[in-house]
């Protein structure tokens, strides 16, 4: 016998209705953060439209002056030590991969030292709840900023631009340390660099075709020296070198190609100079030209093989890089569900 469908009882228990469920973890990479710490802790909201969970993370990189316990007493949710200090990039890749592990679904970074307001979170991680956005990042409008120096706010678009340029971006602030991340987007990066994270995660969000928005901010004053900007001097050279090997690193063919170049166009151009007197006037003073230009022509074609094998090699690197990525969203995918039973 047939009933009508709409004749049908069948017990609420056959149907399984998932709620979503958000977690938001904010990171903080610290070292010798004890008298700051509480301060920006105490600033972090309790609360925020569309989380259901908030937990913070502590990273503490080999500090010396009880930041750990400090973050313990605070009540602080996670607490990460590095044995020694292994610099800001590893801290901040030790958080991401904490955070992914404790399944989190929006991961945003924060400084120790109290320089973005926490009142900022809600806005920064909105985008990314919507989906309109992989990465946030705050931009602090550094002209706005008082005890930024002339120079240092040149310095500071003028890195922008350079970041924007070869990423292929536009984040108007590439070093601003205050972002959010969707958890998709923490499971494609790798840092590559032991300066700094900032950069790194820039040009690679962009040659991966990750979406970026920026939010305007505020930030606190300085409270203390900077610990990654030692001078003015190594922090340009440090920053200057992350772009170019990052570069060199995405985009090897290109990069070789333009090496190559000077050495390809001087050479045509010895040899040019010696057809020209050859032909025309029927002269061959010049024939140290065909042999310097011969020796320049070849150093830029071995330079553009290099470039031509190093590329290569980077779309193997990007299919490990794709293969990395699905084994750790099969892998963290896994242990978030264990940890939200």
């Amino acid at each position: 016998m047939f009933y009508p469908i709409s004749n049908l009882q069948l017990p609420i228990s056959n149907f399984c209705v998932k709620i979503p469920f958000v977690k938001l973890i904010i990171q903080i990479p610290c070292f010798n953060e004890a008298q700051t710490l509480p301060q920006t802790v105490s600033d972090l909201p309790s609360q925020v439209p569309g989380i259901d969970c908030i937990e913070t993370l502590i990273i503490d990189d080999g500090s010396t002056d009880g930041t750990a316990e400090v973050a313990r007493s605070l009540g602080i949710t996670h607490v990460v030590q590095h044995r020694q200090n292994m610099g800001l990039a590893r801290a901040f890749q030790t958080g991401l991969d904490a955070a992914l592990r404790l399944g989190a679904d929006i991961i945003v970074n924060t400084d120790a030292d109290n320089q973005y307001p926490g009142h900022y979170i809600p806005e920064l991680v909105a985008p990314v709840l919507a989906g309109k956005a992989d990465i946030v990042i705050a931009n602090r409008q550094v002209d706005n900023i008082a005890h930024f120096s002339p120079f240092k706010k040149l310095l500071q678009k003028l890195g922008s631009w350079t970041v924007r340029t070869v990423s292929g971006t536009n984040v108007p602030d590439a070093v601003s340390g205050f972002r959010a991340y969707s958890r998709d987007t923490a499971l494609r990066l790798h840092i590559l660099t032991n300066f700094s994270y900032t950069l790194d995660t820039i040009i690679q969000a962009g040659k991966q075709g990750l979406i970026i928005r920026s939010i305007a901010v505020e930030t606190n004053g300085p409270i203390r020296p900077s610990r990654l900007q030692r001078s003015m001097g190594h922090f340009i050279k440090a920053q200057a070198g992350t772009i170019v090997r990052l570069y060199a690193f995405y985009e090897p063919l290109r990069t070789f190609t333009y090496i190559a170049l000077p050495f390809i166009l001087t050479g045509l151009w010895l040899w040019g100079r010696f057809f020209y007197a050859y032909f025309i006037n029927h002269a061959n003073q010049f024939i140290q030209s065909v042999t310097i230009g011969t020796g320049l022509l070849l150093v830029g074609l071995f330079i553009f093989l290099f470039g031509v094998q190093a590329d290569i090699t980077s779309k193997h690197r990007q299919m490990t890089q794709e293969t990395l990525y699905r084994l750790k969203k099969l892998e963290l995918g896994h242990k978030s569900e264990e940890i939200r039973d």
